[in-house]
């Protein structure tokens, strides 16, 4: 039978990778060495039917290829989107949260927020007696009713695979292994992981969390195998197939379920491997690997000619799989990634991706989310008469209409209509390139860049707000009783300003409101009229800031008024700023502001560069990049390509050119 099976790795092989947008398939025919290639949609309900179109579309019948060789997503992606199978895990009393605890670390760098779900959910993981100490000594006998009655509770619970992970069991398995042979008595597969067989070290936590994974991706990679052979056989290749694994090595098709783990990051393992081996032909031994493919972005770093691995990997958050893996570094960036715009009005992309299907809008399969591949057929760079797997071809004025719609519109704020602003001792030193990297054209350095705080305190005009917490429906809202809290905090206001020692000019009154749909928790301000507010007028304020800001419609549901609020503002007389700098101490002349001229880095190179005195410039000085400009208070640079002048207060007013 294994005859039958085996490969034949003399005759002509095939390699398929599986990627989120294409399965990509390149042949090498072993007699003559001709090379054929395909690149067809990967099928997400089944990526077997993804590989049996790329096979077809060479040509090449499958009962002449000898060797297939495969990458696939299937783990990585059941992973990364949570698809796993219900999983129970068995462990030591006193342990059961271990894989949740983790190391203390936090989603997000920067405080206390972010979303962790551990792979195995706090009440599928059962604790029995037992004990190893660190030694391997046996400190507790293994309870095996205890063990039993964990099993059949899981599975009276719907688990499909079972793990095994005890305190200590890396000194010794013996536990593991008993409680194991336990399981398998009742156990209706054969989807049982022991920690200690799958990564046999001290720390508990990423050794379970290791063998949470493999356990909850054994069944799904195992259909996907048990599929694809069976869709092969039909096409004539009745032989066995390889499957690469993580570490960039290659396992038997047969043999791959029982350490599925090892399979994350298959894929792009494989494109590391390959540019090492394409490297090295070439002569060049250190490389950065940059993948950029339909869902995601990856880079790896190979040293000699060899690709660095690491047993350190962690997929996502809390999410260590410590078997050795090629140590690749993914973005969810691809040419598939959706643009859209997040609540503070930037545009960002990804980590969704359109995918194969329905794949960008140009593919004309349906899509209808603007992606990276989208962006630059509008900008030229791809032509649409030669983009694959195009189904029913779009006009360019189509794709056009929903960027305008979908991002322009939501957007609203272009960055090229926008001026950075830049102060305090240090801004004025980064902010062409800053703005350069942004894309903002111009640059405001106003006068005295260091003393800009402390310039608002002079000219801040005065301001009392108020708040009043109703938290009611808007359907049941007393328009009497808004009106007059509103009114109040008016009065309020006027009355604390006439105590001011300042007199304003004017009184400006600025009224709010805070809220929500019924049952959300996160609200939203919205601007409201000065007088006559109503329950309609909420309603319908509400609902258009929130279609501005979301995109999305609610109409049938019940708006909620939370917080009421106004501003009352007392506007000042405005201040001069012209004399921020002494007009007497300025120069006939830009020539009589310079100070010396040094050699400064840019771009790669040092330029003779120009240093002036800030505050002897001319009202009417026109200057151009490379130079300094030195002040009591800051340092202002401007790059090679950047012009400035200067305006009647003092401030520069930069172009910034184009990039050095």
């Amino acid at each position: 039978m294994v005859e039958q099976i085996r490969a034949d790795a003399g005759r002509t092989v095939a390699g398929i990778d599986v990627g989120g947008t294409f399965t990509d398939l390149i042949l090498i025919d072993g007699a003559d060495g001709r090379v054929h290639i395909a690149k067809t949609p990967t099928t997400p309900g089944n990526q077997a039917f993804g590989v049996v179109a790329a096979l077809a579309a060479t040509g090449v019948s499958a009962a002449d290829i000898g060797l297939i060789v495969h990458g696939t997503t299937t783990t990585t992606n059941a992973v990364l989107e949570r698809r796993l199978a219900r999983t129970g895990m068995i462990t030591t009393s006193g342990f059961r949260d271990v894989i949740e605890l983790g190391r203390r670390t936090r989603p997000q760098p920067y405080g206390m927020t972010g979303v962790f779900r551990p792979v195995i959910p706090r009440d599928l993981r059962l604790e029995v007696a037992e004990r190893v100490e660190a030694g391997g000594k046996v400190r507790t006998p293994l309870d095996e009713t205890a063990v039993r009655q964990a099993v059949a509770a899981l599975l009276a619970a719907g688990c499909e695979s079972l793990v095994i992970h005890f305190l200590h069991s890396y000194a010794n398995p013996e536990h593991e292994r008993r409680a194991a042979s336990i399981a398998a008595e009742t156990w209706p597969n054969r989807y049982i992981t022991m920690g200690h067989a799958l990564l046999s070290e001290a720390r508990e936590f990423e050794r379970g969390v290791t063998a949470a994974v493999n356990a909850s991706v054994q069944p799904i990679l195992e259909r996907y195998v048990e599929r694809l052979r069976r869709e092969l056989a039909e096409l004539g290749y009745a032989r066995d197939f390889l499957i690469m694994n993580g570490n960039g090595g290659m396992i038997s098709a047969r043999y791959v379920t029982a350490a599925s783990a090892k399979t994350v990051m298959s894929g792009p393992a494989s494109g590391v491997i390959a540019a090492a081996y394409t490297g090295r032909r070439a002569g060049f031994e250190d490389l950065v690997t940059y993948d950029m493919g339909g869902t995601s972005t990856d880079v790896a770093l190979i040293l000699r000619g060899e690709p660095a691995v690491s047993n350190e990997i962690e997929i996502e958050y809390a999410m260590p799989i410590h078997v050795p893996m090629v140590a690749v570094h993914s973005v969810g960036a691809g040419g598939g990634s959706i643009a859209r715009v997040d609540a503070s009005g930037l545009i960002q992309l990804g980590p969704e991706s359109a995918g194969a299907v329905p794949g960008p809008i140009c593919y004309g399969r349906g899509g209808a989310d603007p992606t990276l591949t989208d962006a630059n057929l509008l900008l030229g760079r791809l032509d649409p008469k030669r983009l694959l797997a195009v189904e029913a071809p779009v006009t360019w004025e189509h794709v056009k209409d929903i960027f305008a719609e979908r991002i322009g519109k939501p957007a609203g704020l272009d960055p090229r209509d926008f001026a950075l602003f830049a102060f305090g001792g240090a801004g004025p030193l980064h902010a062409t390139a800053l703005a350069r990297e942004l894309g903002l054209p111009k640059v405001i350095i106003p006068a005295r860049p260091g003393i800009t705080n402390a310039l608002g305190c002079v000219v801040a005009d005065l301001r009392h707000d108020f708040v009043n917490t109703l938290n009611r429906p808007v359907a049941v809202l007393d328009e009497t009783e808004v009106r007059g809290i509103l009114a109040g905090h008016v009065e309020n206001g006027v009355a604390l300003i006439e105590k001011e020692a300042v007199r304003p000019e004017e009184i400006r009154c600025l009224h709010s409101a805070d809220m929500q749909f019924v049952g959300q928790t996160h609200i939203l301000n919205v601007p409201l009229p000065s007088h006559g507010v109503t329950r309609e007028i909420l309603q319908d304020l509400f609902e258009k800031a929130y279609f501005a800001r979301f995109r999305v419609a609610l109409p049938e549901i019940r708006a909620n008024l939370v917080n009421l609020n106004t501003s009352v503002i007392g506007i000042r007389p405005p201040v001069d700023l012209s004399r921020l700098i002494d007009p007497a101490g300025r120069a006939d002349g830009l020539a009589g502001a310079l100070r010396e001229v040094r050699s400064v880095w840019f771009s790669g190179s040092w330029l003779e560069t120009p240093v002036y005195h800030r505050e002897r410039l001319p009202l009417d000085a026109i200057l151009t990049g490379p130079a300094i400009l030195e002040q009591m208070d800051a340092t202002t640079v401007l790059e090679p390509g950047d012009s400035a002048v200067t305006d009647a207060d003092g401030n520069i007013i930069i172009e910034i050119g184009a990039k050095p």
